[in-house]
């Protein structure tokens, strides 16, 4: 499946993919816990498994709303086309059978 580019992500070819950013943030919090680091080497290996756990809810968050939109593109029948690329899209309800209600200018 071909990944797509965000604007806000930057080029994705760098960054590591949530695998490989697991897998370090597991070797990392391994050699935190069982080495006898010097306190530069634990917040060097802190400040990469943040930036590593940032990148892993960045891509988690992505998955959710993909899976949002799909699931909300598949219970109103809405055309892949038709939808905002974002988790924020969403369709207004049908209210054309609520005309009592409606404020008509003409």
């Amino acid at each position: 499946m071909a990944r797509r580019k965000s604007n806000a992500e930057g080029d994705d070819s760098t960054q590591p993919t949530f695998e490989q950013a697991l897998t370090g943030l597991e070797t990392i919090v391994e050699e935190m816990e069982h080495e006898h680091l010097a306190l530069e080497d634990l917040v060097a290996h802190y400040e990469k498994g943040s930036a590593l756990l940032d990148r892993c809810e960045s891509i988690l968050q992505s998955a959710r709303e993909r899976i949002e939109l799909i699931t909300l593109r598949n219970q109103n029948e809405i055309p892949l086309g038709a939808v905002n690329k974002t988790a924020d899209a969403t369709v207004p309800p049908d209210d054309s059978d609520d005309d009592d209600n409606d404020i008509r200018l003409f």
